[in-house]
């Protein structure tokens, strides 16, 4: 590619070998050449000027096409950075485009971004036009994905690239130039969405889903309208249960594989995957465990088939909280290692968040108090650093049975209260149940217990899991509010409250709580 006579160019090439510069490795013309050291290399570099660099990258970028469209086709990336040296800045920016996508499609989510963010710096530069400006609502729209996992989905770059994306859309509409593809409004609005979810705010995650949803129903598009039963069902995180689990419903009987599954990249993980693991947690909740179980199986075997990343660390993430609840402790230590192992591989600090505070819960229920209290701690400093509060009232609820085991109850307290006031402003009452049932556990364990103080949890523990249908809520309040009595001799009112609650069930009696509640009413029967 180097214009020169060949003679003169191969005796340039045998002085810098024999001074130890250059490496050849096989046998021109099909040799490969090597800089001795990167430093070698830069100053050579550095010597041309800029105008002959840039032409020499044009002819490589060139070359690359012409005689080795394959390489070029497989590594837009490569082709990227030579059209970006050479000044051919619309075409680096198209490149870095395909790069970014085609990472963001392996899950390589930390190129992904780089990739897009260098797209997005470079078609800035170019004067605008129709073309371009649809180019750059592509691109910004396709950055968020990518964001979400690896900063977090309410951290300060991925809000800001959200609101950037919905306001380049709406231009673009009020200058008579909509997009091409509908569904990029409809991914922008479900960033949005996504932000009041994991910075969790109740009252506008159900809004916000309300208004995607009537967009969706006017359009009648099959996309939207699965997306958007998809996010109502994020109700049952305010304790809707019922409510949640209908719109789940919904959005699985109106998913195609064939058609669906290529959108997971457009938000954020595979809808079907995403329904089928929110479904599993209203299953548990509403008192239905053996639903729940095939359900988290059937959301992990899609997410292996499926091979994104992503879609396999959220079904991780609702896998092993089930297997939590249902007393399947290996199984939840096993799926919060892969979480976390994954996580660490594609730089995703959102997901290792999660997974760590996750393995905290875990040691809190295995009598691992001291490890728990540690690993729970890290796992909420990382995650509030991605902008997320929502799990909060979960996690710091584990956390102070943590601390009450340790005989630490003024930090337990503290985590109680912090619990229950999230549970208030925020709406996320999903726990709410069990945090109070918690509090009366620690009563019970203080040094100065109090029965009064703790039957008084319990019965609100009670009254809010029967108010929410979470019958798995309200049976294990009943057991703690039983064994409370039984210790008081009070064995027909403990058998009274237990027995017809435990009785409502009609599966998952290999699960720990029945199998517990079992145990329980045979002994007060004797």
């Amino acid at each position: 590619m180097v214009r020169q006579p060949e003679a003169e160019l191969g005796s340039a090439v045998n002085r810098l070998i024999a001074a130890g510069l250059l490496f050849r490795q096989g046998v021109p013309p099909h040799a490969t050449y090597l800089f001795k050291h990167s430093l070698v290399r830069d100053a050579a570099y550095g010597t041309l000027l800029r105008q002959p660099r840039r032409a020499l990258h044009a002819r490589i970028a060139e070359t690359l096409e012409s005689q080795f469209a394959d390489i070029a086709e497989r590594q837009p990336e490569l082709l990227a950075r030579h059209c970006t040296e050479a000044g051919l800045i619309e075409k680096a920016a198209t490149l870095w485009g395909k790069a970014g996508q085609r990472s963001l499609e392996r899950s390589a989510l930390v190129e992904a971004t780089e990739q897009l963010t260098r797209a997005i710096t470079q078609i800035a530069t170019l004067p605008a036009t129709p073309a371009l400006r649809r180019e750059q609502i592509k691109l910004h729209v396709a950055i968020i994905t990518p964001l979400m996992h690896v900063k977090g989905y309410a951290a300060p770059e991925t809000k800001a690239a959200t609101e950037r994306a919905r306001v380049l859309i709406e231009q673009a509409e009020a200058g008579g130039e909509p997009p091409d593809d509908p569904l990029l409004l409809f991914s922008v609005l479900f960033s949005i969405w996504t932000t009041s979810f994991v910075a969790f705010k109740g009252d506008a995650l159900r809004e916000l889903a309300s208004q995607f949803l009537a967009l969706a129903e006017k359009q009648t598009a099959t996309v939207p309208l699965m997306i958007g039963h998809r996010m109502m069902g994020s109700v049952l995180h305010t304790g809707a249960f019922a409510e949640g689990r209908a719109h789940l419903d919904r959005a699985i009987a109106l998913y195609d594989p064939a058609e669906h599954r290529l959108l997971a990249t457009r938000f954020g993980q595979d809808i079907r995957v995403a329904a089928l693991s929110y479904r599993s947690l209203a299953l548990w909740m509403l008192g239905y465990p053996d639903a729940a179980l095939v359900d988290t199986s059937r959301a992990l075997k899609e997410a292996r088939e499926i091979g994104q990343a992503a879609t396999l660390m959220y079904a991780l993430v609702h896998a092993l909280l089930i297997h939590i609840q249902c007393g399947n402790y290996p199984t939840a230590n096993a799926e919060a290692d892969e979480l976390v192992a994954l996580a660490n591989e594609k730089g995703a600090l959102f997901w290792k968040a999660q997974g760590m505070s996750k393995q905290g819960c875990i040691l809190a229920v295995t009598g691992k108090p001291a490890e728990a209290v540690q690993m729970i701690t890290s796992g909420i400093a990382a995650w509030r650093s991605t902008g997320s509060t929502f799990w909060m009232p979960l996690y710091l609820s584990y956390l102070a049975r943590a601390y009450a085991e340790l005989g630490q109850f003024e930090h337990a307290w503290r985590c109680i209260d912090e619990a229950m006031t999230v549970a208030e402003t925020t709406k996320e009452r999903w726990h709410e149940p069990d945090i109070h049932r918690i509090a009366g556990e620690i009563t019970l364990l203080s040094q100065r217990p109090s029965a009064a103080n703790a039957e008084t949890y319990f019965e609100r523990a009670l009254s809010v899991a029967r108010a929410q249908q979470a019958k798995s809520w309200e049976l294990r309040a009943a057991m703690s509010m039983a064994r409370m009595w039984r210790d008081q001799g009070k064995h027909q009112q403990a058998r009274d409250l237990l027995a017809p609650v435990y009785g409502w069930f009609t599966e998952g009696f290999d699960t720990l709580d029945l199998k517990q509640a079992k145990v329980l009413l045979d002994a007060l029967a004797s």
